[in-house]
C-alpha cells in the first residue's frame, strides 16, 4: 500500500528528476557562449590577450605613445579588485600561491558578510511588516467588536469603519 517502500521510491523519483532537470539545465547553458568574462577573471584575460598582441606585433609596428598611455588605463582599470587597490600584472604574477588564497578568502568572506546583511535586513523589513499588519487588525478587531449597553454590536462604528476603508482605497 502506501507504507515505508512507497515514500522510499517516491523519493527516489523525486531525486531523479531533479537531477534530470540539472541536467537540462546546465546543457542549455553550456550551449550559450558568450564573449564576456567573469567580473573578478576579467584582468586575467585581458592580461592574456595583451601578451598574444605583443607577440603578434612585429618590431617595425609602432604605436603612438598617446594609444600606449590609452591602453595602460584601460588596462589599469580593468586589473582593479573588489577592494579597489590596483594591482598591475607584474605584482599579480609575483604573488604567492598563500596571498593569492588569503585574497580569495576574504574575497569570500565579504560576500558571506554582504549576504548576512541583506538577510538582516529583510528579515527586519518582514517583522517590521508583520507588526504593522497586526497593530492595524487589532484596530479593526477593537472598532468592530465594540458593543452597546444592552449588548447589542454598535452598527454606527461599524459603517464608519467601512466608510474609512472605502476612502482609503479610492
Amino acid at each position: 500500500g502506501r507504507g515505508f517502500a512507497f515514500r522510499r521510491k517516491q523519493k527516489i523519483e523525486r531525486q531523479y528528476r531533479k537531477l534530470k532537470k540539472r541536467r537540462q539545465m546546465h546543457s542549455q547553458q553550456a550551449d550559450q557562449f558568450t564573449e564576456t568574462y567573469p567580473e573578478h577573471l576579467k584582468h586575467l584575460y585581458l592580461a592574456e590577450e595583451e601578451k598574444l598582441r605583443r607577440r603578434r606585433r612585429t618590431p617595425d609596428d609602432s604605436v603612438s605613445s598617446e594609444e600606449k598611455l590609452q591602453k595602460a588605463a584601460d588596462v589599469s582599470r580593468m586589473c582593479t579588485f573588489s577592494s579597489r587597490s590596483v594591482v598591475t600584472q607584474e605584482q599579480f604574477k609575483n604573488k604567492t600561491s598563500n596571498q593569492k588564497a588569503k585574497e580569495e578568502y576574504e574575497k569570500i568572506k565579504a560576500e558571506h558578510a554582504r549576504k548576512k546583511e541583506e538577510a538582516e535586513k529583510r528579515k527586519q523589513q518582514r517583522e517590521e511588516a508583520q507588526r504593522l499588519y497586526k497593530k492595524k487588525k487589532m484596530e479593526a478587531y477593537k472598532i468592530l467588536s465594540k458593543k452597546t449597553k444592552k449588548g447589542q454590536p454598535n452598527l454606527n462604528l461599524q459603517v464608519e469603519f467601512l466608510l474609512q476603508k472605502i476612502q482609503q482605497n479610492t
